[in-house]
């Protein structure tokens, strides 16, 4: 109808994943799961992969009203958290960091809405000022497993939602059931940064900047949408980026 008003469909840029020859193709090649995309384009938003030209940053951000820093079964290398030493379990894929580092730091700045998936949100918190948990089964006693045994689409713990947070305003509630896919977590948050979400074995799973409109890191992957939690989150996102949509 001609009087309808027009909804704005947020572009959101999701970063890719990066591999070598072999696979796939026997060229290298990007990757990324389906429902990183889908879980955003289900509340209208218009998902756009992102290659990891680090010369388009500024390009890639003009056109952007939201940013998903994905996760992937790589690390962010300790040297850019001032350590020396690196646990024999660390993988690292440098272009792709500091591709995303870039990118996470120009949405910061221009205040961008961003969310940051497992990997995503440790490289959020490097890029604020904090550090990692290399290995989390040889840094906490008695650690829960934070690489669950059982399908992702399912959950693997609970976390503790801290109240007067940003998560805690969009999700309700004080505690969710989240999966858990990650060898690594955030050790010292960065200065700037409020932890939102705690694991009862006090591995820190989520991480906001309350100097941004919409800044949140958390250490699940909501995009499998395992409970109504992480579609609220989804939703809170998209709903932040339709908001800066043209700003």
């Amino acid at each position: 109808m001609a009087n309808q008003p027009v909804i704005a469909q947020p572009v959101i840029g999701f970063t890719l994943d990066y591999e070598e020859a072999g696979g796939y193709s026997k060229m290298p090649w990007y990757a990324l799961r389906e429902n990183y995309c889908s879980s955003a384009s289900r509340f209208g938003a218009i998902p756009l992969p992102l290659p990891h030209e680090v010369d388009h940053v500024n390009a890639y951000l003009d056109r952007l009203d939201g940013l998903v820093v994905t996760g992937g079964a790589f690390d962010v290398s300790p040297e850019l958290y001032g350590e020396s030493s690196k646990h024999e379990t660390v993988t690292t894929k440098d272009r792709r960091t500091k591709f995303e580092w870039a990118m996470t730091q120009g949405a910061i700045e221009r205040k961008i809405p961003i969310l940051g998936i497992c990997g995503g949100q440790q490289l959020l918190n490097v890029v604020l000022g904090g550090t990692l948990i290399q290995h989390i089964p040889d840094t906490i006693k008695n650690a829960l497993e934070h690489e669950q045994k059982n399908p992702r689409t399912e959950p693997g713990h609970e976390v503790t939602i801290t109240k007067g947070t940003l998560l805690h305003r969009i999700l309700g509630t004080d505690k969710i059931a989240v999966n858990s896919a990650h060898h690594q977590a955030v050790a010292v948050p960065a200065p700037s940064a409020v932890v939102d979400a705690v694991a009862p074995d006090g591995v820190i799973e989520g991480i906001e900047l309350p100097t941004h409109p919409f800044c949140l890191g958390v250490q699940w992957h909501p995009e499998y949408f395992v409970t109504n939690a992480d579609e609220k989150i989804m939703k809170a996102f998209v709903e932040a980026a339709r908001n800066s949509h043209g700003h």
